[in-house]
């Protein structure tokens, strides 16, 4: 079982006419230059508070409920921005604080402008369970006027 865990597997598709050892060769060294380029280049979007902090520039924060984190995390992604999410633990219901960074201050302003619009928007339209319900009333009462305007159809057949 040990063995298993510490090995990797790679995956390597070479389009060649004959395999040699150059061939091979290159192929792999081009594979583990990527892997190099890869792990040097800046993470983006979402990330943790310390690879945040190793940009070396100034991060602005502020407080978001947890249920709006997937918001700001579509909204985010959108337009670009680095952030982090912390969550403070002193307090009884915890807080998120969220931590950004992005190109520049007109794409962050946006960004939130359409965060808060898009809350705003979620908290003024009503509830689905609320309308359904008003749906359902309205159904209930003209099921109960046909009913009647039915009964006064039959009495009124039969007096004639």
């Amino acid at each position: 079982m040990h063995e298993e865990v510490n090995q990797k597997v790679i995956s390597l598709c070479i389009r060649t006419s004959k395999l040699t050892a150059n061939v091979l060769a290159k192929a792999i060294k081009m594979f583990l230059d990527d892997q190099k380029r890869r792990a040097n280049a800046p993470v983006h979007g979402r990330q943790t508070f310390r690879q945040l902090m190793e940009q070396n520039a100034g991060a602005t924060s502020i407080e978001v409920d947890s249920s709006n984190i997937r918001a700001f995390d579509r909204v985010a992604r959108r337009y670009n921005i680095d952030y982090a999410v912390r969550r403070d633990r002193t307090s009884d219901p915890p807080k998120y604080f969220v931590f950004f960074k992005a190109r520049d201050q007109d794409t962050m302003t946006m960004a939130f402008r359409e965060f808060v619009a898009r809350n705003e928007r979620r908290q003024n339209r009503p509830s689905f369970r609320q309308t359904l319900k008003k749906f359902v009333d309205l159904s209930m009462n003209l099921a109960k006027n046909m009913e009647r305007e039915r009964n006064r159809q039959r009495n009124r057949g039969q007096s004639l």
